[in-house]
């Protein structure tokens, strides 16, 4: 984990996920929501996330939501160099 977690982001609970009656599963980021994950794909997760620890808790559910925090300022970017 040290090597994947440099900055020892994972110590802290900055990843929290919930699940819903539905099979939903909500992946939240600092109390806001960034992800959900429904059918195979929360089913997977779920059995995943109760055979881990914290950290690697922390780690699968940062692997879950991708790189959320760059997609819009990668849009605004370009949106930017559009008006004249």
């Amino acid at each position: 984990m040290g090597e994947i977690d440099k900055r020892n982001k994972f110590e802290e609970e900055v990843f929290t996920y919930r699940e819903t009656k539905e099979g939903k599963v909500f992946i939240d980021w600092q109390g806001r929501t960034v992800t959900t994950l429904s059918g195979t794909q929360a089913a997977k997760f779920i059995a995943k996330i109760g055979r881990a620890g914290f950290k690697e808790a922390q780690l699968l559910m940062a692997k879950a939501t991708g790189h959320f925090k760059h997609g819009n300022e990668r849009l605004r970017r370009e949106e930017e160099r559009m008006i004249p």
